[in-house]
């Protein structure tokens, strides 16, 4: 039997895949400590998708069932023109096809891009920052400047973006910043999501990531001492559990990978800046879309099949372990690579 072409995407578990992170760049201006090493060497870009092809496989995704489309990196912010991308995206809201567009930043260049991208139909962007610390900043993330990335989400709030805090949780480094990251996002109506430290980076020393990992169960008992802490039944369309802390109204945010694996509702897939599409950011296991993309001037026809089978071999979960003092399921890509 022939599957339509617009037939949605359903994988072999029987979730519906409606959430397309896509990484423009593996190019970053930061060099965050639990992302890359110092002294990267990134892919050449002739590899690259161009921004045409990237709008046509985001296309395909839009016209498969796909509603929700994070771009990411590297920093996506730094790919020269992606503005227009964004601009060409656009259309996908208006038709109603696409229900949200979005994008994961550093928060670098929001300063200069915060406008143009509220008004390509953007409408909340999540921003990593992990300690308010200028010293600090500049040590975990190398080569970023704390002033410049607050003066980024001064222009996201101005143009009308909310704005997520994503926040890694690293044991020995940002630890004692809680109350206070808390707070600052209280008083500047920001949101804020805690994240596990994740093994991935061949780079990495793997005893070392042992030892920034600081359990989300250990963050949510350290608000359990200074608040009350309510969960919430409100999922976000991505992996995040919520609680609320009654004392400020506060809606905080965990990503779990780890800890609380949340693969049983997993809803996305990620392709890289190369087509290479990871159906679980956990796994190895990948497909080229890129062939199939530049096969013909359309297209279409052969990237949906090559994305139709892709989700056909969507693993139930990743395997992720810090327990027993080794990384299990580390991975040898970088985040950078994957998309954040």
């Amino acid at each position: 039997m022939t599957v339509s072409q617009t037939a949605p995407l359903i994988d072999p578990f029987a979730r519906a895949i409606t959430y397309l992170r896509v990484s423009v760049t593996d190019r970053c201006d930061f060099r965050c400590v639990y992302c890359m090493s110092e002294h990267m060497t990134f892919l050449p870009k002739k590899e690259l998708l161009t921004l045409e092809e990237l709008d046509r496989l985001c296309t395909a995704f839009i016209d498969m069932g796909v509603e929700k489309l994070r771009i990411t990196g590297g920093e996506p912010l730094v790919r020269r023109d992606i503005i227009t991308f964004f601009q060409a995206m656009s259309r996908h809201l208006d038709s109603g096809s696409l229900k949200e567009l979005t994008l994961t930043t550093n928060g670098s260049q929001l300063e200069k891009y915060a406008e143009a991208l509220y008004a390509a139909g953007v409408r909340r962007v999540n921003i990593s920052l992990d300690t308010l610390n200028e010293e600090k900043f500049a040590r975990v993330t190398r080569w970023g400047r704390l002033p410049q990335v607050l003066r980024g989400i001064d222009a996201a709030q101005k143009a009308g973006l909310r704005v997520k805090i994503n926040a890694v949780a690293l044991k020995g480094f940002n630890e004692e910043e809680l109350p206070a990251i808390t707070r600052w996002c209280a008083e500047r109506n920001l949101d804020l999501t805690w994240i596990e430290v994740m093994p991935m980076g061949e780079d990495i020393d793997p005893a070392n990531r042992i030892g920034q990992y600081w359990s989300l169960k250990d963050v949510r008992a350290e608000y359990e001492n200074h608040y009350t802490v309510t969960d919430l039944a409100e999922r976000s369309g991505g992996p995040a559990r919520y609680v609320r802390l009654e004392e400020s109204g506060q809606k905080i945010g965990f990503i779990t990978p780890l800890s609380h694996n949340f693969c049983e509702s997993c809803n996305r897939v990620r392709v890289t800046c190369t087509g290479e599409i990871y159906t679980c950011l956990g796994q190895e296991g990948s497909a080229d879309l890129r062939a199939p993309l530049r096969a013909s001037s359309d297209g279409a026809g052969l990237l949906k099949d090559a994305i139709r089978a892709a989700i056909g071999d969507k693993p139930k979960g990743h395997d992720f372990d810090y327990s027993r003092q080794e990384v299990g399921g580390q991975m040898t890509r970088h985040m950078s690579h994957t998309g954040g």
